[in-house]
């Protein structure tokens, strides 16, 4: 599991050391597939993805052209199911039901059941074997800080896998950190590194323009 929305929130460095080592035939999840570039982006220009499970993909003309292809098997699933999919992984809880997807091709092969006379489709848990994730300050206990939005997939992911392993921006003592602001408690993390540099880009910039004077 690779944590991030759009480029926000994403492991950079671990990315790039995963990138180094030059490993094949991974099997990821992740909310989306970065850009061509850069992020998880720099994963399959190295062809190291055999697979991908994840809710949107559409700014990676790269991995467009590997599903074309029929070179990367990838599974779309709706943005909230795949978040509790995952969330459902960390609880220990197998499956659950949703109405999300029903009538479509998300619910073929699935189970169907009625509830208070309402449909629903059956999804199961999502867990994985190592969850790379991304925080603001972590501890040496691996107690986690997100700031801002960067927050997106990292709690639930780094609760779901046997391994996770954390990205911070800084590393403070244990006990430095505000009790109350700690929002992935170490029990969760076995792993702890500290990011090298960051270049945080925008993923799609906007400029609004304005005319006329004063309101």
């Amino acid at each position: 599991m690779l944590v991030g929305f759009g480029l926000c929130g994403i492991p950079e460095n671990l990315i790039a050391a995963l990138v180094a080592r030059r490993v094949t035939g991974l099997h990821t999840i992740s909310n989306n597939m970065g850009v061509d570039g850069f992020g998880m982006g720099l994963m399959l220009e190295a062809g190291m993805i055999a697979s991908h499970i994840g809710s949107y993909v559409g700014e990676n003309k790269r991995l467009e052209t590997l599903v074309l292809r029929g070179e990367l098997d990838l599974t779309l699933i709706p943005q909230g199911t795949l978040a509790e999919r995952i969330r459902a992984g960390g609880a220990g809880i197998p499956a659950f039901y949703t109405p999300t997807g029903l009538g479509t091709v998300v619910a073929e092969g699935k189970e169907v059941r009625s509830f208070g006379g309402r449909s629903y489709v059956l999804e199961q848990a999502l867990r994985a074997d190592v969850s790379l994730i991304k925080a603001w300050r972590g501890d040496r206990h691996g107690n986690l800080v997100y700031r801002k939005t960067a927050r997106n997939f990292n709690p639930v992911m780094a609760t779901a896998a046997k391994l996770t392993i954390a990205e911070v921006e800084e590393l403070v003592e244990p006990g430095e950190l505000e009790p109350d602001a700690i929002i992935t408690p170490g029990i969760y993390v076995h792993r702890v590194v500290v990011g090298a540099s960051y270049r945080k880009p925008i993923e799609s910039e906007f400029i609004r323009s304005f005319s006329g004077g004063a309101a």
